[in-house]
């Protein structure tokens, strides 16, 4: 619920859109002085101030708003005044005040002026919540042929302003490649809104996307502007965009083709310049054979198509990714230093990680928490794996039997693990040592374990 702050020296005014206000589902708060309102924003969360220009007592509206602005410079202030002084009004426009409108003040004018600029804090506020939980491009963490090859198709497309269709399983980090998309394009200062199509039923994401005038339908309390509106000229991400209806999917393409949007019960066009992003963890193709997606559509997104592999293409990258997830949950959350034994990271690389990347963070994230040890060790990684003992593969994807020990699969993955790592460097024991991160005695007694003996000293 939404705080609004009145700021009048005339009663009838304060009870008049206080209790409009409550009616419209909004919290409001009243001041009949500068001095008060100062004290209510510095005590409480505001959201907006509807501040009067003419008050008799203490100071004026104008030098409220430039106080006010001084505690909080991303606060929303619309001024109010009984004179149609635009002379005034340009000042407190150009000392930071969002609008001004002149009394008397309806419900229905101070509705339609507040109501844009509390749906653009929100999104400006889940924006902020949304870059503090995607690492920028350069922290796409990996080394190997598959993610550098991502790394290079979005410095690529970046540059350009053609429709991108992202494509790949969940948990690969789709919108996190749609957010490095648009950090490196020339849209980089403008708004990045997200939208997960799958989240929403589907009465509502017309709504979401073009946004609502007051009363057009059920439950349409106030206007609301749509995610189209707020991402002008900047970047719109249609997440799982093959769960769109069709009549929302015409909608869309009318927007790619036209740049107009118009609004639920609204017969007025915007334009609009956004960029879209779209993805997918579906096969549109056979979602078009179906009827379920629109070809003109698939086309126009399908400019650049990039695919995201899954987390089993690059298990090169895996023991990375686990000390790099580990080192930012223990720096976040201040769990206390831990590591994980070098032969554990085969058995992290023996699963094969349906839920990709997401899941791989939530198994070091519960090690993390679980394990009350300094190193933690295969067994206790191989303890936490979700899955039948026939889903664990070896590097070389030849499955476990179901009925194989779990102690003799570890075993069967670190022996590997230490196979491909001697071929990697030519046998060279102090390399091999280094790249494990373990002692050569260590590395010798493994390679004695395991029976692993260099192919030309056999014969």
């Amino acid at each position: 619920m939404n705080t609004i702050l009145i700021v009048d020296d005339e009663k009838n005014i304060l009870k008049m859109l206080s209790q409009g206000l409550s009616l419209k589902g909004y919290k409001p708060l009243t001041s009949p002085s500068g001095e008060k309102a100062l004290q209510l924003c510095e005590s409480q969360d505001i959201d907006l101030v509807l501040l009067d220009i003419m008050m008799e007592n203490g100071i004026d509206g104008v030098q409220t708003l430039v106080k006010l602005l001084e505690q909080n410079p991303n606060l929303n202030v619309v001024m109010m005044s009984a004179q149609q002084d635009i002379e005034i009004a340009v000042k407190t426009l150009e000392l930071g005040a969002k609008r001004y409108v002149t009394k008397p003040v309806s419900m229905d004018k101070i509705l339609s002026n507040i109501e844009p600029l509390l749906e653009l804090s929100r999104l400006a506020k889940e924006n902020e919540i949304l870059k503090s939980q995607i690492p920028a491009e350069d922290e796409m963490v990996g080394e190997s042929s598959a993610i550098t090859k991502l790394r290079s198709e979005i410095r690529q497309v970046a540059e350009s302003n053609l429709g991108v269709l992202i494509s790949g399983e969940n948990g690969t980090g789709k919108q996190l490649v749609a957010n490095a998309i648009h950090q490196y394009s020339k849209r980089a200062d403008k708004p990045f809104i997200p939208l997960n199509c799958a989240a929403l039923p589907e009465e509502l994401v017309e709504s979401e996307l073009f946004g609502h005038e007051r009363g057009a339908f059920t439950g349409a309390d106030s206007m609301r502007q749509g995610r189209f509106e707020l991402a002008d000229g900047g970047t719109l991400f249609l997440d799982e965009i093959g769960d769109m209806s069709l009549k929302a999917q015409a909608k869309v393409l009318r927007v790619l083709e036209y740049g107009e949007v118009e609004r639920l019960g609204s017969q007025q066009i915007r334009n609009v310049d956004v960029r879209i992003i779209a993805a997918t963890n579906k096969d549109l193709s056979e979602e078009i054979e179906k009827g379920l997606f629109r070809t003109d559509l698939f086309y126009r997104l399908k400019i650049v198509p990039i695919d995201v592999p899954p987390l089993r293409d690059r298990l090169e990258d895996i023991p990375i990714l686990v000390k790099y997830f580990a080192e930012r949950l223990q720096k976040d959350m201040a769990f206390t230093p831990k590591t994980f034994a070098s032969e554990a990271y085969a058995v992290f690389q023996s699963y094969r990680w349906p839920g990709n990347i997401r899941e791989l963070k939530n198994i070091v994230e519960r090690l993390l928490i679980m394990v009350n040890k300094e190193i933690i060790q295969p067994n206790e990684v191989a303890d936490v794996l979700p899955i039948e003992k026939d889903q664990i593969q070896t590097l070389d994807g030849t499955t476990y039997q179901s009925n194989t020990p779990l102690s003799t699969m570890v075993d069967s993955a670190e022996s590997e693990y230490i196979l491909a790592a001697l071929n990697e460097n030519d046998w060279n024991i102090r390399k091999t040592a280094e790249m494990l991160e373990v002692e050569r005695s260590n590395l010798y007694k493994k390679m004695s374990k395991y029976n692993i003996v260099r192919p030309d000293a056999e014969n």
